[in-house]
């Protein structure tokens, strides 16, 4: 018998695998927190399939998404990656992520870590929502509010609040697998880890 998934799957491998494997796991990884905050950035006004499909050459155009290596990037650096179709070329957005390098390692310096600032916006363990329906799953909540507020003031870009709710979902600072979906009960199991 099949797993039931979230209607938004739908029969797209790769989108399965996402959905399987990914999607909603908690992570504090600081490498992939901003992997996944550029990701979300690339993706305004995109379907997440063609950020998915271009992952890879974004792994590689970006310095394997290292924000001190990111954040060093010059001139030269932007024309080659509007250059690069691997990755989704607009100038905006290639701008934003290096500026968004440059605040992490500000942040740092100053000694707060990336996943503290973002987890600290849901008290560092996942909100568990219960959704039955995709259609009432928000595209923003008060807390994206709150988190978009927060990285503009620290100079992130790309970051509205919409863009912050998809961020939240897909590093599992929400379980927003509506509550048929097999993936729901899993992660709602979810502990945080011992400090």
């Amino acid at each position: 018998m099949k797993p039931v998934r979230c209607a938004w799957v739908g029969a797209d491998d790769l989108y399965r695998r996402y959905h399987d494997q990914e999607w909603g796991v908690p992570t504090f990884d600081a490498t992939k927190l901003f992997e996944m905050l550029i990701l979300e950035g690339a993706q305004a006004g995109l379907s997440w399939r063609t950020i998915l499909n271009k992952r890879e050459g974004y792994r590689s155009a970006f310095a394997g998404f290292d924000p001190e290596r990111v954040a060093a990037f010059d001139d030269d650096d932007v024309a080659r990656l509007l250059g690069d179709t691997g990755i989704v070329r607009n100038r905006l957005k290639i701008a934003a992520a290096i500026d968004n390098a440059r605040a992490v390692l500000r942040l740092e310096a100053g000694g707060r870590p990336l996943s503290d600032l973002l987890w600290d916006h849901v008290g560092g363990v996942p909100v568990l929502n219960h959704w039955t329906r995709h259609s009432g799953v928000p595209a923003r909540t008060p807390t994206s509010d709150a988190m978009s507020k927060t990285l503009k003031g620290l100079g992130f870009r790309f970051v509205g609040s919409t863009i912050c709710y998809a961020f939240m979902q897909a590093v599992g600072m929400v379980n927003d697998h509506t509550t048929d979906c097999f993936r729901h009960a899993e992660l709602a199991q979810w502990a945080p880890p011992r400090r």
